[in-house]
């Protein structure tokens, strides 16, 4: 009896083992999806191969001119769709022309005084507490310190590895010497509820493909574990695996928030006013502009450029924000 032929993969299916070989984030392969989704649906559910530079044209002037979308979110919908033709579909939908392009305001950032900056400390606690002030002592963003792993953190140097942060690259920060025994203690009760998985059989720490194939037993290897675990496990939406994944973005932005009103303060503060203020605060300290570009990883020093509202002074040795506190 013939084997029975197997069906080839849904369109999706290669775009999510597309994206999976390519060690995307699961954020990233959710948004894609979506997108990609949308797409398909607003023009009658055609398959893409059908479709070309007018299709995705009159799709992406859909979203800016009747959904009335962001400029990022415009170019997210983009980028979307260039993955799916040139990685998946491996074809060029041709030239687009001119785009009707979402309208990007010019806007500055919110940045907080250094006093604001206490008040707002004052008004959190425990595991958020010290996240929030490694946001502001470092320049992170918001997810690159709920993604950290213990390896990322070196006490002997004094700095942090910030590794596949924005446009895939890795870059080093300040560890601020204030933060330094916060963090030790914090590592000491991580490193027991680490512990405590292990003997309960817990399966251990998400790694990228790649690297669990190469390290099969770096998962449960101490150094590879989040530094801010969640205090729950749950099914990792990939593999179908319990384990303890990092904490969630969400509680963090909860509790600054909350912090925010607590304090009173009447600014439209966000996880990321504290990397904004880390750079304004730096420069207002004498720090040199190329400096805080590294420590902020911006690809360009124009990027960097939005916080000179100070005069900047070459050659100042860099010395955390928090630590001045």
């Amino acid at each position: 009896m013939p084997p029975t032929p197997q069906k080839p993969p849904k369109l999706l299916d290669r775009v999510r083992a597309e994206l999976r070989t390519r060690h995307y984030s699961i954020r990233t392969e959710q948004t894609y999806i979506d997108w990609i989704k949308r797409f398909i649906i607003f023009h009658k559910k055609q398959h893409p191969k059908d479709l070309g530079a007018p299709e995705v044209k009159a799709f992406l002037e859909h979203l800016a001119v009747n959904r009335n979308v962001a400029a990022s979110t415009q170019n997210q919908a983009l980028n979307a769709l260039v993955f799916l033709y040139k990685q998946v579909l491996q074809q060029d939908f041709g030239m687009l022309g001119d785009v009707k392009r979402a309208k990007r305001p010019a806007r500055l950032p919110v940045v907080l005084t250094r006093e604001e900056v206490q008040q707002i400390f004052i008004h959190m606690k425990g595991i958020f507490r010290l996240m929030t002030q490694l946001l502001y002592g470092t320049g992170m963003r918001q997810m690159e310190c709920v993604r950290l792993r213990i390896q990322d953190i070196d006490f002997g140097y004094r700095q942090i590895i910030i590794r596949d942060g924005k446009g895939h690259k890795d870059r080093i920060t300040v560890l601020p010497v204030t933060l330094i025994s916060a963090l030790q203690e914090h590592l000491k009760w991580v490193r027991a509820v680490h512990e405590q998985d292990l003997a309960d059989g817990v399966e251990g720490v998400y790694l990228p493909e790649a690297l669990s194939r190469k390290y099969p037993n770096a998962h449960k290897d101490w150094k590879w574990q989040w530094v801010f675990p969640s205090e729950q496990l749950s099914v990792d939406p990939r593999t179908g695996i319990e384990r303890r994944h990092h904490v969630h973005e969400n509680g963090l932005h909860k509790a600054v928030k909350t912090a925010v009103q607590l304090a009173r303060i009447n600014k439209r503060v966000s996880c990321h006013a504290f990397r904004h203020s880390f750079a304004t605060h730096l420069l207002e300290s004498g720090s040199d502009i190329r400096t805080v570009q590294e420590l902020l990883g911006h690809a360009d020093v124009a990027t960097t450029m939005i916080y000179t509202h100070v005069l900047n002074k070459p050659g100042v040795s860099v010395r955390s924000p928090i630590d001045a506190l």
